[in-house]
């Protein structure tokens, strides 16, 4: 167990350009191999991270654009509601001052329990 930590430790100082003094061509080629290897996915697994927050921020952009959006339609809306409220209440109160302005007509409010015809001559001889 100890061997394969005093091995790995060796490995991790090359690595890291520790240590290299003793090392052939041979294991110098393969660290440089083994390092392009994980600069390779490193630099993939960046452009992945990129990727993401790029993807993120357009769906936030997007997000604030349909929410402003929203919010203009909603501010339309209430414009409309407004006036709409508005002209109601303007018809309410030109409906109430022609019911004012207007002669009030005489409506007969006597009861009389009989043929219509019976009311007729009733009136008539009453007026």
């Amino acid at each position: 167990m100890m061997e394969k930590i005093e091995i790995l430790e060796v490995s991790k100082r090359k690595l890291l350009g520790d240590g290299l003094g003793s090392c052939s061509v041979e294991e110098l080629k393969q660290i440089e191999r083994q390092l392009e290897r994980s600069v390779t996915k490193i630099r993939s697994r960046k452009a992945q991270v990129y990727q993401e927050q790029i993807q993120k921020l357009k769906e936030t952009v997007n997000s604030h654009h349909e929410e402003m959006a929203l919010v203009a339609e909603n501010e339309e809306l209430r414009e409309k509601c407004g006036n709409i409220a508005l002209q109601a209440c303007n018809k309410q109160k030109e409906n109430l001052q022609e019911r004012e302005s207007s002669p009030s007509s005489e409506v007969e409010t006597e009861l009389v329990i009989g043929l219509p015809e019976t009311r007729v001559k009733r009136f008539i001889t009453q007026g």
